[in-house]
């Protein structure tokens, strides 16, 4: 026999093993014993074989991989450099490594408005999950109504008939303003866009716990959510109004370290002038000058949650919506 001419079907039979299986040792599925797939890879290296992943696909009408999808606003300056956004998709990934399956990152610039067609269809992947609701869930609610299996981080109060895991927003919002109101601020700015499911409950836990205090007054600044709108909105802020508050709760820890580099740019004192929390506790936050208090999410935990719901959908199965735990890392900004 040839070796450019084997088949799987050959290098199955000298295996010893059925064709699905030695398909299956050939990309390293966990499902399969590490004897047998050591045994098949070797197998294939001598003989020179080289799987044919996209016939594999057809044949099994199967990808093996998993998109993730980072759902842009179009008008939105955020990308994938955004640390949040590598720490949610670097946990998803091995989540998804660990049940035998590929990752496929996109963005929905490049999967246009039919996901299902672009991923499903397509063959591109078996499902998707979605980072990010963005402004409004259009896109999101035709692609689970073509049946397009997927599972969304974002806020689970959200009404659809597909999963979303996303934090406890709403009380992370009431954490972090709290924590700002007994430290002794009054005039607190939330600065991020509600118009974000997940932001929205945020600012909604904010504006409450400031309706609490007599004393309190609650200002939006409604902004992209990047760090150089944040720097740009305070120094515009400060030019016009002076400093005109003492307390800031950012949407996210890049907007805060954004609003950070003005204020200390014109000499503001944080925390003694100005106290501040963000939001993510990504590993900037610690090492910021002052150190960053932040709400931190589990993105481990997410990781592993959104990858089980979409893995429960490939079954069959219609898994519910989760709120995960946030918490309160205090550190030098508040």
């Amino acid at each position: 026999m040839q070796s450019k001419k084997m088949k799987l079907a050959d290098l199955a039979k000298l295996a010893g093993v059925s064709t699905s299986t030695a398909s299956r040792a050939l990309n390293n599925n966990p499902l399969i014993k590490e004897e047998t797939r050591k045994k098949l890879q070797a197998l294939a290296k001598k003989h020179n074989f080289s799987l044919n992943a996209a016939a594999s696909r057809l044949r099994l009408q199967k990808t093996n991989v998993i998109a993730v999808l980072i759902n842009f606003d179009a008008e939105t300056e955020q990308s994938i450099d955004d640390p949040f956004l590598l720490k949610v998709v670097s946990d998803i990934n091995l989540a998804v490594n660990r049940q035998g399956y590929e990752l496929l990152l996109s963005n929905s610039y490049m999967a246009g408005d039919d996901w299902h067609g672009y991923f499903i269809d397509g063959r591109r992947a078996d499902g998707v999950i979605v980072v990010g609701q963005g402004k409004q869930q259009a896109r999101i609610e035709r692609a689970a109504s073509a049946g397009t299996p997927l599972v969304v981080w974002g806020d689970p109060k959200t009404d659809g008939d597909y999963p979303i895991v996303g934090s406890d927003n709403y009380l992370a919002g009431c954490m972090a303003t709290r924590h700002l109101l007994e430290q002794g601020a009054r005039r607190l700015l939330f600065m991020g866009d509600p118009a974000h499911a997940e932001l929205a409950e945020r600012y909604r836990g904010f504006c409450e716990q400031v309706s609490k205090e007599p004393q309190a007054s609650a200002s939006l600044l409604k902004i992209d959510i990047t760090s150089q709108a944040a720097y740009e909105v305070i120094n515009q802020t400060l030019l016009k109004e002076g400093l005109s508050f003492d307390g800031i709760f950012a949407c996210s820890d890049m907007v805060a370290l954004g609003a950070m580099k003005a204020l200390k740019e014109r000499y503001v004192s944080i925390p003694n002038d100005v106290r501040m929390v963000g939001f993510d506790d990504i590993a900037m936050a610690d090492i910021s000058s002052p150190s960053l208090t932040s709400i931190q999410q589990n993105t481990r935990l997410a990781g592993q949650v959104l990858v089980d719901k979409l893995l429960a959908q490939l079954k069959g199965d219609k898994p519910d919506s989760t709120h995960l735990d946030v918490e309160l890392v205090v550190r030098q900004s508040s």
